[in-house]
């Protein structure tokens, strides 16, 4: 996979972590707010064997501005081969339910963004003809919990969006790889109790490098969830509502 990565969400565990795989003899593009504060994201790719690690400015909000950044990630280095979409916000679902701008940050972040930026990703791969985009679901949005409902909604509509860009793009050369990991440990999740079946960020990037080699569209981390929740999906409401995150 020897080529130009690009994480959209540079200071992201997983993004990183995803990067660090994918990194010797790569050229690693971290694309984040305030680049320059990257040098400990940067020295990992290196010590992984990158070629060489870039730098770009991207606020993932500044929906604006995303085909002005995208641009010149293209003018550098020619061809993206994987583009790591990683960034995201989990949110206060308590401080959400009272404060509707607050709601409406999350799903801006987690959902319209990611809307925004994956419109303009496939345009670009199908001008290419190749390349692979890899976006991080969640199983929160598989079936919305009333714990997390305004993060859960705004993941259901990331996946059933990306569900339907992989079929619209299924003929251009270029792929799609959807991953809906469970509760992963790591800093947006700290000081919370993890839920059964959670994962580390070092094993989601695992499982979503073997997967973009085995050349698959979709993976769940850890595999086990997938059948878990083809049954939890059918759970009485009644029961469904009292589940945790």
């Amino acid at each position: 996979m020897v080529g130009t990565v690009l994480v959209l969400g540079g200071r992201s565990e997983i993004g990183v972590a995803v990067a660090r795989r994918l990194a010797p003899g790569a050229t690693v593009v971290l694309a984040a707010r305030r680049s320059a504060d990257l040098d400990v994201e940067e020295k990992a790719l290196l010590d992984a064997g990158a070629a060489a690690v870039d730098r770009i400015e991207f606020d993932a909000d500044d929906i604006a501005a995303h085909r002005t950044v995208l641009r010149e990630v293209v003018s550098r280095h020619r061809r993206l081969d994987v583009v790591v979409v990683a960034f995201g916000v989990l949110g206060d679902q308590t401080r959400a339910e009272h404060d509707p701008g607050h709601a409406v940050e999350v799903v801006h972040t987690d959902y319209v963004a990611h809307v925004s930026v994956l419109t303009h990703l496939a345009a670009i791969l199908r001008i290419q003809g190749c390349g692979t985009l890899v976006v991080f679901s969640s199983v929160a949005g598989v079936r919305v919990r009333r714990a997390n409902y305004v993060y859960g909604s705004a993941k259901a509509g990331l996946d059933g969006f990306t569900s339907g860009l992989a079929d619209a793009m299924h003929d251009s050369g270029a792929r799609v790889l959807l991953v809906r990991p469970g509760f992963v440990i790591g800093r947006m999740t700290e000081g919370m109790r993890p839920a059964p079946f959670s994962s580390t960020p070092d094993q989601v990037a695992d499982a979503t490098v073997r997967a973009l080699q085995s050349g698959r569209d979709e993976v769940w981390v850890p595999t086990v969830l997938r059948p878990v929740f083809a049954v939890l999906r059918h759970a009485p409401r009644a029961l469904w509502r009292r589940l945790p995150r």
